[in-house]
């Protein structure tokens, strides 16, 4: 079984958002009550924090797939739905957080850094929240906001200050086990190490440092060969590399001097640029005598190359106490000249003064609605429920939606794509004032209009509306010429709309009084409920009977 893992797919699903209620307060002796719905919990986020206790991400190899909890929904006396716990997974220190497609995320150094991975949904709100002076008992709730769902590749760069690299059978694991109090696995077979290993070596009164022993390099890791080259991330952050080079090896074309420009010339291939890390050899296995000798006759040539050179013998411990002092000295030097390591500032990034909500582009026959308004908007709304569906069109024309689909040259009856959802238009009274204005702008003289571009009424153009073939986002319901615009059916109004789907002819309206009722109900005389009396019939008067009748 893997008891070191360096990289996994997570998949990471944060909480849904918890639905609004839909509540009307009844209680004895209080007949209007009024909506108590609650809202609905927000949903958990997935976070990722840096523990010192965990060193690897055997955790999520196993258990790939994390999500964070929900939120509750709202219930009636305005109770609100609880919030979904958060998601909190533990990654070790040098965790890289890389996207789908190959892009890195964030970089996560350092005990106690977070990034949230997946936000949670946003709850709904319940009916009491979506009262207002002109809907004072709303029939409908929103619904919870799904959480974010993302897959993630997780890849660990040890943080270690000294990286071991060489072919394999160099003794690379028998020098960390003698440095530190690691025991990792040694075998006189190649490629025993088939993951990193990581000691602690303490040396003298300097301060503790990190060994990381790599998979042995062999020629063409850059081409795919061994495993070197798979886990050469983890030396990416090593301040020291130490060369680690077989002075006793019995294959033939293999030396200290050619192995050590085999491997440079493997690190050079390496994506990450490794040329400015400084360098240290160990010559190894010098308790054997030809080893020994052959140790001498290399150490010059290695001088003379500006290289660090350190005779060692982890079978006798020959020279392992001065290279732990000299590596331990060097480590501290480096740490010395290193930039201190700032805490990351918290960068605002706020929204640009004319940056739109929304965005409206043509796609075949029909239009897409993009931004995170209205794709929130659309994700929230309970289409089973035509009360919703009506809030969301107001909605979209306060935003200014249905005057960008009218410039653009949208028609009633035209397919409209908000997310997943796809309706047929049918605009509401903003949205019917938009296409008078727009065919006022298109429209010039000569074609039995004004020089405002209208009808002889002054009210716009009139234009056919197709009967919709799906469901209809609009203020008619989707019944064209059935809704309170009181429009006839197949036409658009000929009346002038006010602003956010209001209706100007409701400012000239007068409540009729009681009598006027009563001659309407009798069907004696008409009653114009938007400008008073009906005019009465040739040769009657206002009661609807002729004058021999009267009297």
């Amino acid at each position: 079984m893997a008891t070191f893992v360096d990289r996994v797919v997570l998949h990471a699903a944060a909480g849904d958002g918890g639905h609004g209620c839909c509540s009307i307060h009844r209680e004895k002796f209080k007949p209007l009550g009024g909506p108590d719905g609650g809202n609905g919990g927000r949903g958990g986020d997935v976070l990722l924090r840096v523990d010192n206790g965990v060193t690897t991400l055997l955790d999520f190899h196993f258990h790939p797939h994390q999500k964070a909890g929900s939120g509750r929904p709202g219930q009636g006396s305005n109770r609100h739905g609880a919030d979904g716990d958060d998601l909190v997974l533990a990654v070790p220190d040098g965790t890289v957080v890389i996207s789908s497609d190959g892009e890195e995320i964030v970089d996560l150094i350092g005990p106690g850094s977070t990034y949230v991975l997946a936000h949670g949904g946003r709850g709904g709100r319940g009916n009491a929240s979506l009262a207002s002076t002109r809907r004072k008992a709303p029939g409908f709730a929103e619904l919870g906001e799904p959480g974010e769902q993302l897959d993630a590749v997780l890849e660990l760069k040890s943080v270690a200050d000294v990286a071991l690299v060489g072919f394999p059978s160099a003794g690379k694991s028998s020098l960390v086990s003698v440095l530190s109090a690691a025991r990792p696995k040694i075998a006189d077979y190649p490629f025993t190490t088939l993951v990193p290993n990581l000691g602690v070596v303490r040396a003298g009164d300097h301060p503790p440092y990190t060994v990381a022993d790599v998979p042995g390099l062999i020629p063409g890791a850059s081409q795919g060969r061994g495993l070197g080259l798979e886990f050469l991330r983890h030396i990416e952050r090593c301040s020291l590399i130490v060369h680690v080079l077989d002075c006793a090896t019995l294959e033939p074309g293999r030396d200290p001097l050619t192995d050590l420009d085999v491997i440079e010339a493997e690190l050079a291939a390496y994506t990450t640029d490794l040329s400015d890390r400084p360098r240290l050899v160990v010559l190894n296995k010098v308790d054997v005598p030809d080893a020994a000798e052959l140790a001498e006759l290399v150490t010059a040539d290695l001088l003379a190359r500006g290289l660090a050179v350190h005779a060692v013998s982890t079978a006798s411990h020959q020279g392992v106490r001065a290279l732990s002092l000299a590596l331990a000295e060097l480590v501290a030097n480096l740490r010395a000249a290193a930039p201190s390591r700032s805490v990351p500032r918290v960068v605002l990034r706020p929204r640009a003064v004319n940056e739109p909500d929304f965005t409206v582009r043509p796609e075949g026959e029909g239009f897409v609605v993009g931004g995170p308004k209205p794709l929130r908007w659309v994700r929230q709304t309970d289409f089973a429920n035509e009360e919703a569906i009506g809030y969301l069109a107001d909605r979209l024309a306060r935003l200014g939606v249905e005057k960008e689909l009218a410039r653009q040259g949208a028609v009633p009856g035209v397919e409209v794509t908000i997310g997943d959802v796809t309706f047929d238009w049918e605009p509401t009274l903003s949205g019917r004032d938009a296409l008078i204005l727009e065919a006022a702008h298109g429209s010039g003289n000569g074609n039995g209009l004004d020089g405002n571009g209208a009808d002889g009424d002054g009210y716009g153009v009139v234009r056919p509306v197709p009967l919709p073939t799906v469901a209809t986002v609009g203020g008619s319901g989707g019944v064209p010429g059935a809704g309170r615009s009181g429009v006839r059916a197949g036409a658009v109004a000929d009346v002038p709309m006010g602003p956010r789907g209001t209706d100007q002819r409701f400012r000239t309206s007068r409540r009729p009084t009681r009598a006027e009722r009563a001659a309407r109900r009798d069907g004696v005389g008409g009653f114009d409920e938007f400008g008073g009396h009906d005019e009465p019939a040739a040769g009657g008067d206002a009661t609807g009977g002729s004058p021999g009748e009267r009297g």
